[in-house]
């Protein structure tokens, strides 16, 4: 990239890259170029801020900037990982088998004497071996390839001169940890839903997996079904399900290696750790719910008389996992209905894992007590949990406006359906 278009970037930094790309630049600056910059340092800012404050980082194209991890998910992996490691014998080897822009490698290679980087799309390691070393991973490999072709050379004990020239005998399993993000969408472009469709399939690589690492660290969509997947693959021993100020980011499956003499629970009893991440990455906390699906469905609970003073919806990771018994364990609430997912006390959970709200007035849906619920909010925000009706029609039905500082909650109580005025706590 030339002179003229680094002082491109540099100056126009912060300014909308619609708008630049319809106004008339020096003949020597790379305008495409130019801009994909710009609009990916912007979006680093927001989810990638250590590498938008770098100095010299090249970012690739809009896809590859939404699909790639945030700092905080990648930081959990790398907790994840190091949890891992000092469980056992540390590891020698960390490849990530579908490394994409890096984040996810740039976060956990730090944590082993060796790192390989994979990827099948030629852009992506031109920037990985530019980034990289800007990143402190100078002595990462960067290898364009697939993964099936690497899982190959590590099953046949070949891989030694690709990971470290003056090594021989090949790499062991117990000496490796491999990752894999298997892309949620299909040749043409639309996202798929099982993991069997993903690519690639990991459902048809588990056996290479499995014979060629430790471990292997599983990334999924969040969309997809966890049951399904714990059913689908063999040597899952954790499952974690990632939120990030409450909205479900992915799913990590840790997968041991077939070598490892460790009992693998079944699908049903395999530890679901439900993760929502709060605040930056510099200072990141974290509310964690543990449970297996054993455990959910022997958990009993209790279901309210009536709406208490303060209601509870826990947060997406709890709610994907599917942790709704669970929560009245480990908190002191009660379930509105056996399928309403929300909880009601008279006293405040100050460390409830979700939403808090304060419940200012209720209805039926007698025409009387809404008439008199809605005298005083011509307008408000409006949210149905565990209601049979959608936001759009239920506004239509209740002539209500959209806006002011109103919050409304449509849910049902046992068998009532009522509409709770709410505050945030």
């Amino acid at each position: 990239m030339n002179a003229a278009t680094l002082d491109y970037i540099r100056e126009h930094a912060n300014d909308d890259v619609r708008q630049l790309a319809l106004r008339h630049v020096a003949n020597d600056v790379d305008l495409r170029a130019a801009l994909t910059q710009i609009e990916g340092r912007q979006l680093a800012a927001r989810k990638l801020p250590t590498w938008a404050a770098a100095d010299g980082l090249l970012f690739p194209p809009r896809l590859p900037m939404e699909q790639c991890s945030s700092e905080a998910t990648a930081g959990y992996k790398r907790h994840v990982v190091e949890n891992l490691s000092n469980a056992d014998s540390p590891f020698s080897v960390f490849i990530d088998l579908t490394a994409g822009l890096g984040v996810d490698f740039a976060a956990i290679a730090p944590l082993f004497p060796q790192s390989v980087y994979v990827e099948r799309q030629e852009a992506l390691c031109d920037l990985a071996r530019h980034n990289l070393p800007l990143l402190g991973l100078r002595q990462a490999v960067v290898r364009c390839t697939t993964c099936e072709e690497v899982l190959h050379d590590l099953t046949s004990r070949s891989l030694s001169l690709a990971i470290n020239a003056s090594s021989t005998g090949g790499t062991r399993p117990d000496d490796l940890l491999l990752m894999i993000d298997p892309a949620r969408r299909d040749s043409a472009g639309n996202k798929v839903a099982r993991i069997e469709d993903c690519t690639p399939d990991v459902c048809s690589l588990q056996k290479l997996l499995r014979a060629a690492a430790a471990f292997t660290l599983i990334k999924l969509s969040p969309m997809l079904d966890l049951a399904a997947a714990l059913r689908s693959l063999c040597g899952i021993i954790e499952a974690h399900v990632v939120s990030v100020d409450g909205e479900c980011k992915e799913l990590l499956l840790l997968m041991m290696g077939d070598t490892t003499e460790v009992a693998i629970p079944t699908s049903d009893d395999c530890p679901i750790h439900c993760v929502d991440l709060k605040g930056t990455p510099s200072a990141m906390s974290s509310s964690d719910v543990l449970f297996t699906r054993t455990s959910e469905a022997a958990s009993p609970f209790i279901l309210a008389d009536s709406i208490g003073t303060y209601l509870y919806e826990p947060n997406a990771s709890i709610l994907k996992a599917g942790a709704y018994k669970t929560v009245c364990q480990r908190y002191p609430v009660q379930k509105l209905a056996t399928d309403t997912h929300l909880y009601t006390t008279d006293h405040l959970i100050t460390d409830f894992p979700g939403r808090r709200w304060k419940v200012i007035d209720s209805a039926t849906f007698s025409k009387k007590e809404l008439r008199r619920l809605l005298a005083e909010v011509p307008a408000a925000d409006l949210t149905v949990r565990g209601f049979p009706v959608s936001v759009t029609t239920l506004r239509k039905q209740l002539h209500l406006r959209e806006g002011g500082n109103a919050h409304l909650i449509a849910t049902t109580l046992g068998s009532q359906r009522l509409l709770l005025r709410v505050e945030r706590v």
